[in-house]
């Protein structure tokens, strides 16, 4: 995966500027801190997935049966954008 189309040398000076700004012993809490942040927000997200499936098997609705339907659109979609990539 590529980081937001940012080189090597981009983070460099990235780090170097928050370094300056918060000083090297306020950089380690600052990383826990967005750390237990985006935690947060996985086990929210995952929650919510939970509970979403929950209530569709409830309401008898076949939730495997929607994901294969919507990964084999996914794959038709990429097989026709793959061969138009590949034209242009």
């Amino acid at each position: 995966m590529i980081l937001f189309f940012i080189s090597g040398a981009e983070i460099l000076v990235i780090f170097l500027i928050i370094l300056l700004l918060f000083g090297a012993d306020k950089i380690p809490d600052i990383a826990k801190g967005l750390g237990k942040g985006i935690r947060q927000v996985k086990d929210a997200t995952q929650e919510i997935k939970t509970e979403i499936q929950k209530s569709a098997e409830k309401k008898g609705i076949d939730t495997k049966e929607i994901s294969d339907q919507i990964d084999s659109v996914k794959d038709d979609i990429d097989d026709l954008t793959g061969s138009i990539k590949r034209d242009i």
